[in-house]
C-alpha cells in the first residue's frame, strides 16, 4: 500500500496534494480504493461548487458499497477529472495520479493543519486494519 510523502490525508482517506498553497487536488487514498474493491461509479461535483470542509462532495460507488467523499478542506471546484466519469477504475489502478478525482481552490490554508501526513495517515490505516 502506497502512502506518499508529499500528500495530505483525512479520517476518511481523503488525500491533497497543495499547489502552492494556493490549489490543491483531492482523491481518495489506495487504502479506501483497495478496501471499496472494483470501483464502478464515480459521482464528482461541478466546477464552481463551493465545498464546505467535512461535508460530502461527491460518491463512488463500487462492486461492495457506496461511499461518500467528503472534502478534506473548504473550497471552490476549479476542475474536475472528467476521466473518472467514462473510466471510474482508473481510481483503483492509479489513485494518486490518474485517479485524482477534483481540483480546488483552497478558501482557508490553515485548514491544511489539521490533515494527516504521510507517517501519521500509514499509522492510522494500521490501527484500522
Amino acid at each position: 500500500m502506497e502512502f506518499p510523502e508529499e500528500l495530505k490525508y483525512t479520517e476518511e482517506h481523503e488525500w491533497v496534494l497543495v499547489e502552492d498553497n494556493e490549489m490543491a487536488l483531492i482523491g481518495i487514498s489506495d487504502f479506501a480504493q483497495d478496501s471499496l474493491g472494483d470501483i464502478v461509479f464515480v459521482e464528482l461535483p461541478e466546477v464552481g461548487t463551493v465545498l464546505e470542509d467535512g461535508k460530502p462532495f461527491g460518491v463512488v460507488e463500487s462492486v461492495k458499497a457506496v461511499s461518500d467523499i467528503y472534502a478534506p478542506i473548504s473550497g471552490e471546484v476549479i476542475e474536475v477529472n472528467e476521466e473518472l466519469v467514462d473510466a471510474p477504475e482508473t481510481i483503483n489502478t492509479s489513485p494518486y495520479e490518474d485517479g485524482w478525482m477534483i481540483k480546488v481552490r483552497i478558501a482557508d490554508a490553515a485548514q491544511l493543519k489539521d490533515l494527516m501526513d504521510a507517517d501519521a495517515y500509514q499509522a492510522f490505516v494500521e490501527e484500522q486494519e
